[in-house]
């Protein structure tokens, strides 16, 4: 029993309502970073060339070739969102997006202080889902008959 238990009389209610808050909170992180990831790959998939144009003279990925960056960033791009949004995997797709944002600031050798800002943010919303979870509206809590996920 919890010290809001004995104290408060609705306790029971306001754990539920906090619960529940807490899960489409954590939804909506999930949809909001597959929007902008998916988003940005899909993108890149639909411009083919201008993406392989970038990856060869604008973006410097380190230890890759301009190509196989390309091949590898835009499918990262497409499946990790799609994996965070529905909940599968979550701290798979959460740490390989991760990885992916931090490698796209990297790999710039120029960028905006607003670009730089919203790559932070991302940053942050991915790793809060590394450690509360996806929320219980999310096919790891099924798939894993998990407790833990929030």
């Amino acid at each position: 029993m919890t010290y809001l238990n004995l104290r408060v009389p609705y306790s029971g209610q306001l754990i539920k309502a906090r619960s529940v808050l807490e899960s489409l909170t954590l939804l909506s992180v999930r949809f909001y970073l597959f929007s902008v990831f998916f988003f940005a790959g899909f993108n890149k998939l639909k411009e083919w060339e201008s993406t392989l144009f970038l990856f060869e003279y604008e973006y410097s990925v380190p230890f890759l070739r301009h190509d196989i960056a390309a091949y590898l960033g835009t499918a990262a791009e497409i499946a990790l969102p799609v994996l965070l949004l529905i909940g599968l995997l979550t701290p798979v797709a959460a740490i390989g997006l991760f990885i992916f944002n931090f490698v796209a600031v990297i790999s710039l050798a120029e960028m905006p202080a607003a670009t730089f800002l919203l790559h932070v943010i991302w940053g942050g919303l991915l790793f809060s889902l590394l450690l509360w979870g996806p929320g219980k509206i999310a096919l790891d809590k099924f798939v894993f008959n998990s407790r833990d996920t929030h």
